[in-house]
Protein backbone atom coordinates (compact mmCIF):
# COMPACT_ATOMS: atom_id res chain seq x y z
CA UNK A 1 0.00 0.00 0.00
CA UNK A 2 2.67 2.24 0.68
CA UNK A 3 4.56 1.69 -2.67
CA UNK A 4 0.95 2.29 -4.42
CA UNK A 5 0.66 5.43 -2.33
CA UNK A 6 4.06 6.77 -3.87
CA UNK A 7 3.13 5.88 -7.45
CA UNK A 8 -0.16 7.49 -7.11
CA UNK A 9 1.40 10.44 -5.96
CA UNK A 10 4.67 10.52 -8.46
CA UNK A 11 1.56 10.28 -11.53
CA UNK A 12 0.40 13.23 -10.11
CA UNK A 13 2.96 15.74 -8.94
CA UNK A 14 5.57 14.54 -11.37
CA UNK A 15 3.45 13.52 -14.87
CA UNK A 16 -0.05 14.97 -14.75
CA UNK A 17 1.19 18.26 -13.32
CA UNK A 18 3.63 18.53 -16.64
CA UNK A 19 1.46 17.34 -19.04
CA UNK A 20 1.22 14.03 -19.12
CA UNK A 21 -2.29 13.10 -20.06
CA UNK A 22 -2.35 9.87 -22.21
CA UNK A 23 -4.79 7.92 -19.90
CA UNK A 24 -3.25 4.23 -20.54
CA UNK A 25 0.45 5.80 -19.99
CA UNK A 26 -0.71 6.90 -16.87
CA UNK A 27 -2.38 3.93 -15.84
CA UNK A 28 0.62 2.06 -16.76
CA UNK A 29 2.61 4.33 -14.69
CA UNK A 30 0.55 4.21 -11.78
CA UNK A 31 0.62 0.07 -11.95
CA UNK A 32 4.18 -0.80 -12.46
CA UNK A 33 6.36 -1.69 -9.51
CA UNK A 34 9.46 1.20 -10.18
CA UNK A 35 11.00 0.01 -6.80
CA UNK A 36 11.33 -3.59 -8.11
CA UNK A 37 13.59 -2.15 -10.77
CA UNK A 38 16.00 -0.28 -8.50
CA UNK A 39 19.00 -1.48 -6.32
CA UNK A 40 17.82 -2.41 -2.81
CA UNK A 41 19.31 0.76 -0.97
CA UNK A 42 17.71 2.98 -3.38
CA UNK A 43 14.34 1.78 -2.71
CA UNK A 44 13.25 4.68 -0.64
CA UNK A 45 14.13 6.80 -3.90
CA UNK A 46 12.32 4.22 -6.50
CA UNK A 47 9.71 6.88 -6.91
CA UNK A 48 11.33 10.62 -6.69
CA UNK A 49 11.89 12.95 -9.49
CA UNK A 50 15.04 11.91 -10.89
CA UNK A 51 17.26 8.78 -12.61
CA UNK A 52 19.32 6.53 -10.13
CA UNK A 53 22.11 4.58 -11.06
CA UNK A 54 21.53 0.87 -11.78
CA UNK A 55 25.38 -0.50 -12.18
CA UNK A 56 27.61 -0.89 -15.18
CA UNK A 57 27.31 3.51 -15.68
CA UNK A 58 23.91 2.99 -16.54
CA UNK A 59 20.67 4.36 -15.05
CA UNK A 60 16.96 4.43 -14.59
CA UNK A 61 15.41 7.46 -16.15
CA UNK A 62 13.12 9.81 -14.42
CA UNK A 63 9.49 8.75 -14.37
CA UNK A 64 8.36 12.01 -16.43
CA UNK A 65 10.97 10.83 -18.96
CA UNK A 66 9.64 7.47 -18.94
CA UNK A 67 6.29 8.51 -19.40
CA UNK A 68 7.02 11.64 -22.18
CA UNK A 69 9.02 9.13 -24.26
CA UNK A 70 6.39 6.47 -24.03
CA UNK A 71 3.39 8.55 -24.71
CA UNK A 72 5.55 9.94 -28.03
CA UNK A 73 4.70 6.50 -28.96
CA UNK A 74 0.85 6.68 -29.01
CA UNK A 75 0.63 2.89 -28.15
CA UNK A 76 -3.46 1.73 -28.82
CA UNK A 77 -2.60 -1.91 -27.71
CA UNK A 78 -1.80 -4.09 -30.70
CA UNK A 79 1.67 -2.92 -31.38
CA UNK A 80 5.09 -4.27 -31.92
CA UNK A 81 7.49 -2.36 -30.21
CA UNK A 82 11.67 -2.32 -30.02
CA UNK A 83 12.68 -0.98 -27.29
CA UNK A 84 16.91 -0.29 -27.32
CA UNK A 85 18.51 -0.62 -23.99
CA UNK A 86 17.39 -2.40 -21.79
CA UNK A 87 18.55 -1.55 -18.82
CA UNK A 88 17.28 -2.22 -15.84
CA UNK A 89 13.66 -3.45 -17.53
CA UNK A 90 11.44 -0.86 -16.21
CA UNK A 91 10.61 1.26 -19.24
CA UNK A 92 10.58 -2.55 -20.66
CA UNK A 93 7.70 -3.25 -18.61
CA UNK A 94 6.09 0.21 -19.03
CA UNK A 95 5.80 -1.14 -22.75
CA UNK A 96 4.63 -4.19 -22.06
CA UNK A 97 1.58 -2.49 -20.27
CA UNK A 98 0.36 -0.88 -23.63
CA UNK A 99 1.75 -2.73 -26.77
CA UNK A 100 1.34 -6.35 -27.36
CA UNK A 101 4.63 -7.28 -28.16
CA UNK A 102 8.16 -6.05 -26.55
CA UNK A 103 11.65 -6.35 -28.21
CA UNK A 104 14.31 -5.39 -26.22
CA UNK A 105 18.35 -4.73 -27.01
CA UNK A 106 20.29 -4.68 -24.36
CA UNK A 107 24.41 -4.88 -24.83
CA UNK A 108 25.17 -5.25 -21.38
CA UNK A 109 24.39 -8.79 -20.19
CA UNK A 110 24.50 -8.77 -16.50
CA UNK A 111 21.86 -6.04 -17.21
CA UNK A 112 19.75 -8.41 -19.48
CA UNK A 113 19.61 -10.91 -17.15
CA UNK A 114 18.45 -9.23 -13.91
CA UNK A 115 15.86 -7.49 -16.17
CA UNK A 116 14.74 -10.79 -17.43
CA UNK A 117 14.41 -12.03 -13.72
CA UNK A 118 12.49 -9.41 -12.62
CA UNK A 119 10.40 -9.04 -15.56
CA UNK A 120 9.53 -13.08 -15.37
CA UNK A 121 8.58 -12.23 -11.55
CA UNK A 122 6.50 -9.76 -11.94
CA UNK A 123 4.58 -11.67 -15.21
CA UNK A 124 5.56 -9.78 -17.76
CA UNK A 125 5.46 -12.27 -20.51
CA UNK A 126 4.60 -10.80 -23.65
CA UNK A 127 8.46 -9.54 -23.79
CA UNK A 128 11.74 -10.73 -25.87
CA UNK A 129 14.90 -9.87 -24.78
CA UNK A 130 18.88 -10.09 -26.13
CA UNK A 131 21.83 -9.04 -26.13
CA UNK A 132 23.36 -7.16 -28.68
CA UNK A 133 23.82 -4.12 -30.36
CA UNK A 134 21.11 -1.99 -30.45
CA UNK A 135 21.94 0.74 -33.38
CA UNK A 136 22.10 -2.36 -35.56
CA UNK A 137 17.76 -2.21 -34.65
CA UNK A 138 16.07 -6.32 -34.81
CA UNK A 139 15.96 -6.93 -38.33
CA UNK A 140 14.19 -9.91 -37.99
CA UNK A 141 11.60 -9.12 -36.20
CA UNK A 142 10.96 -5.67 -38.37
CA UNK A 143 9.17 -3.89 -38.78
CA UNK A 144 8.24 -2.22 -35.62
CA UNK A 145 5.44 0.68 -34.86
CA UNK A 146 7.10 1.85 -31.81
CA UNK A 147 10.80 2.07 -31.56
CA UNK A 148 11.86 3.72 -28.22
CA UNK A 149 16.01 4.22 -27.74
CA UNK A 150 16.88 4.79 -24.16
CA UNK A 151 20.48 6.21 -24.55
CA UNK A 152 21.68 9.46 -26.13
CA UNK A 153 22.81 8.86 -30.07
CA UNK A 154 25.32 11.25 -32.11
CA UNK A 155 22.75 11.06 -35.14
CA UNK A 156 19.57 9.36 -35.76
CA UNK A 157 20.57 5.51 -36.55
CA UNK A 158 19.65 4.54 -40.36
CA UNK A 159 18.40 0.92 -39.27
CA UNK A 160 16.18 2.12 -37.00
CA UNK A 161 14.16 4.52 -39.61
CA UNK A 162 14.36 1.39 -41.94
CA UNK A 163 12.57 -0.76 -39.28
CA UNK A 164 9.59 1.80 -39.26
CA UNK A 165 6.26 1.04 -41.48
CA UNK A 166 3.95 3.67 -42.22
CA UNK A 167 2.62 4.97 -39.38
CA UNK A 168 5.07 3.80 -36.98
CA UNK A 169 7.40 5.94 -34.71
CA UNK A 170 11.34 6.76 -33.41
CA UNK A 171 11.48 8.27 -30.03
CA UNK A 172 15.51 8.89 -29.36
CA UNK A 173 17.37 11.55 -27.68
CA UNK A 174 20.14 13.11 -30.28
CA UNK A 175 23.16 15.31 -29.41
CA UNK A 176 26.00 15.24 -28.23
CA UNK A 177 27.41 13.41 -24.92
CA UNK A 178 25.86 15.66 -22.76
CA UNK A 179 22.99 16.72 -23.83
CA UNK A 180 20.37 15.81 -26.08
CA UNK A 181 16.91 16.74 -27.74
CA UNK A 182 14.28 14.30 -28.03
CA UNK A 183 12.89 13.83 -31.19
CA UNK A 184 10.08 11.42 -32.36
CA UNK A 185 10.58 10.54 -36.01
CA UNK A 186 6.87 9.39 -37.66
CA UNK A 187 7.21 7.48 -40.95
CA UNK A 188 3.94 8.85 -43.14
CA UNK A 189 2.90 8.44 -46.41
CA UNK A 190 4.71 11.23 -47.99
CA UNK A 191 8.12 10.90 -45.79
CA UNK A 192 9.30 11.39 -41.94
CA UNK A 193 8.12 14.08 -39.86
CA UNK A 194 10.23 15.01 -36.92
CA UNK A 195 9.23 16.70 -33.49
CA UNK A 196 11.16 18.02 -30.70
CA UNK A 197 9.88 17.15 -27.83
CA UNK A 198 12.32 18.94 -25.90
CA UNK A 199 15.98 18.78 -24.20
CA UNK A 200 17.37 15.98 -22.04
CA UNK A 201 20.33 13.99 -20.98
CA UNK A 202 20.65 9.86 -21.35
CA UNK A 203 24.07 7.68 -21.04
CA UNK A 204 25.51 7.32 -24.63
CA UNK A 205 24.51 5.18 -27.12
CA UNK A 206 27.36 3.12 -28.08
CA UNK A 207 27.33 0.70 -31.15
CA UNK A 208 28.20 0.73 -34.74
CA UNK A 209 25.77 3.74 -35.78
CA UNK A 210 26.17 4.99 -32.26
CA UNK A 211 28.94 6.46 -30.21
CA UNK A 212 32.07 4.32 -31.09
CA UNK A 213 33.45 4.44 -27.17
CA UNK A 214 31.83 5.83 -24.07
CA UNK A 215 34.67 7.89 -22.25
Amino acid sequence: MEFAAARNRMVESQLVSRGINDARVLEAMRNVARHRFVEEALVNQAYSDHPLPIGEKQTISQPYMVALMTEALELKGREKVLEIGTGSGYQTAILAELAEKIYSIERIRSLSVKARRILDQLGYLNVVLKVGDGTSGWKDEAPFEGIIVTAGSPDVPQPLVDQLPVGGRLVIPVGDRYTQSLLRIAREETGLKKTDLGGCRFVNLLGKHGWKEDS
